[in-house]
């Protein structure tokens, strides 16, 4: 990814180098130096308000996915330390169906979150059958009627968590706010060989400092454009680090 964004950029800035010195003869080159190199800081203060802008979003992204899954891990912790006020049959069911539902979270669902393919349409068996179980479970006192409540309240938490994740999985940068982006930074790249035509040192040196930004700030919003995709993404690590042993009750 860093290779591709930064050749396609200085390429870019080559071709306007080259193309801006074969314009810039004796006529066109009075012309271009009249424009105001003024126009710079302008430029670049709304090249920098772009990237702040889808900045904004690819960071929000991130952070939801990261609370999201913390708070899935946490609602699951709490359904097996409540569990434990349950018989012992039901605490050994209760503890196996959240681990069939990390297990199958870790090894098919953050693919396919990487992918963009994990979808809302199936539902955790594991869940819904937890779910079941508690709900039809008969309480033999205050503590179980108490620990039932509060599972059943966590196991809807975990399933919220689950949805926010999976629909945060869809999210990435529009192609128009891509497009605007490199729009933005051609005019710049524009702007500044046209107002140095005359010292083609100094163009390219400033072109190419202008050009490592650019491709600096596109590679840094690619790298976390995708919460759960890439080197730098979201990992499935809280609900490792909660995932209950397997149950030896019969």
């Amino acid at each position: 990814m860093a290779l591709a964004i930064f050749g396609f950029t200085y390429l870019l800035a080559l071709v306007i180098f080259a193309a801006i010195a074969a314009l810039a003869t004796d006529a066109r080159a009075k012309s271009f130096k009249a424009i105001s190199p003024g126009l710079l800081p302008v430029l670049g203060i709304i090249f920098g308000l772009f990237v702040a802008f889808i900045a904004a979003q690819v960071w929000g992204d991130n952070d939801r996915a990261a609370a999201a899954v913390s708070r899935e891990a946490s609602a699951l912790r709490a359904v097996t330390l409540l569990g434990a006020g349950l018989p012992a049959e039901q605490e050994g069911r209760l503890r196996d169906l959240v681990r069939g539902y990390i297990e199958r979270a870790i090894t098919e669902e953050w693919p396919m979150m990487a992918r963009q393919t994990a979808s809302l349409r199936a539902a955790p068996t594991d869940l819904a059958v937890a779910l079941q179980l508690v709900v039809a479970m008969t309480p033999s006192g205050v503590g179980q009627q108490t620990a039932q409540r509060e599972i059943i309240a966590a196991l809807g938490t975990a399933l919220d968590a689950r949805r926010q994740r999976i629909i945060i999985s869809q999210a990435e940068v529009n192609p128009v706010k891509w497009w605007c982006l490199y729009l933005q930074a051609i005019c710049e790249l524009l702007a500044i060989a046209l107002i140095h035509c005359d010292n083609r040192l100094a163009s390219g040196i400033a072109l190419m400092l202008f050009a490592t930004g650019v491709a600096a700030s596109v590679l840094l919003i690619a790298a976390h454009d995708r919460p759960f995709t890439g080197q730098i993404s979201v990992g499935p690590e809280p609900l490792r680090q909660i995932m209950p042993g397997a149950s030896t009750s019969r």
